[in-house]
């Protein structure tokens, strides 16, 4: 018995010194502890690299953006300019057009714009699409000026493409954020109460700052303009959204020559809530025609308004079903079709009156 009690102490005493041996030597050896030897990685792989090739490419293109506002200091009754927020933008051309959100700009009294080089430029407001969310400053760049973004199409995204985003989250300038096309053809109210239509929806982290800087496909094309979120807590939870080059590549160019975007109108009067309760009631999807303005394109094509019959009742008039073979069911959706089109464009729409179906050609005018 005792001698194999002075074995399995033995034993233990040798376990316990062959296991502190790597503690022994550490203590040993740490003096003269020098760099691992490196082991060489081999190239990249061919997606990493057409990544980086692509953020290069674009990182000189894509701008960040720092607002400030205008407040009274209510002592000294003196105006001061104070930071207000940041976001981020891209280059339209080589005259210092810079595309950004109009939520990045509204409300604040100055801007500035920082290129990729470190160069910053006071900007000048050009003009606004609240209804996009969409605006356009000018900077006066000399020398070196960024080449703009090469334009893609967005008509033909589909689900599961690559995407890349690049912009300025939470300040951190210059970000690049990959993901896939999540989803095509999203609505989202814009601040104005107006539908942003057909809009891409990306897991790309998206993210406050971000705002107002480009979507980009495989090719490095702008294919969108990251323009919000949902998320419950503020931050990116995989669900962005971008305004679809398509309609960029529409009203950009109308902001920079007229400085503002005028929608086409066909001069009637119509509102969502009241459509929406006949609609119900009556079992019809479509927009009524409440009032047309006088002089207007849709008094010009005959389309008829309701009005209260003589024991004061109130009777429909026309209700439009389809814009160009598209069919409707709220106002939001007329407005979003006309938009799709210019002042003096001719548009078929698809009526319904006295229960018969009619084709009507009308020729937009321009909105007030």
């Amino acid at each position: 018995m005792f001698r194999t009690l002075l074995l399995m102490l033995a034993g233990l005493v040798l376990m316990t010194a062959w296991q502190s041996i790597p503690l022994i030597q550490a203590e040993i050896l740490a003096g003269r502890a020098e760099p691992r030897v490196v082991t060489p990685r081999g190239d990249l792989a061919e997606d990493e690299r057409s990544t980086i090739a692509l953020f290069e490419q674009a990182r000189g293109s894509v701008v960040f953006i720092a607002t400030t506002e205008r407040v009274l200091n209510p002592w000294t009754r003196n105006a001061l300019q104070v930071p207000r927020g940041t976001g981020s933008g891209f280059l339209w051309d080589r005259l210092g057009h810079v595309v950004t959100n109009d939520h990045v700009i509204a409300g604040a009294s100055g801007a500035v714009v920082r290129l990729a080089d470190g160069r910053a430029y006071n900007a000048v407001l050009v003009g606004t699409s609240p209804a996009h969310d969409l605006a356009v400053l000018r900077i006066g760049v000399g020398t070196g000026r960024p080449e703009p973004l090469p334009i893609g199409t967005s008509h033909d995204l589909r689900v599961g493409q690559k995407v890349f985003a690049i912009g300025n989250p939470f300040g951190l300038d210059w970000t690049l954020t990959t993901g896939i096309i999540s989803a095509l053809n999203r609505e989202l109210p814009s601040e104005t109460g107006a539908v942003i239509e057909r809009l891409i929806q990306t897991d790309a982290a998206i993210n406050p700052g971000n705002s107002g800087g480009p979507l980009l496909d495989s090719a490095g094309r702008l294919i969108g303009v990251n323009t919000a979120i949902y998320s419950p807590s503020g931050a990116s939870a995989g669900i962005g959204f971008a305004v679809p080059v398509d309609t960029v590549n529409r009203v950009v160019p109308r902001l920079i020559a007229q400085g503002r975007y005028i929608r086409p109108s066909l001069g009637i009067r119509v509102e969502e809530q009241l459509n929406a309760a006949l609609s119900a009631r009556l079992g019809i999807e479509g927009v009524f025609v409440f009032e047309v303005e006088p002089g207007s394109a849709a008094e010009r094509a005959g389309i008829r308004p309701a009005r209260l019959g003589r024991d004061s009742g109130f009777q429909t008039g026309d209700v439009i079903l389809e814009v160009e073979g598209r069919p409707l069911r709220r106002v939001a959706e007329l407005l979003a079709a006309l938009d799709r089109h210019a002042p003096g464009d001719t548009l078929t729409l698809t009526i319904l009156r006295d229960g018969a179906r009619l084709g009507i050609a009308v020729t937009l005018d321009a909105g007030r």
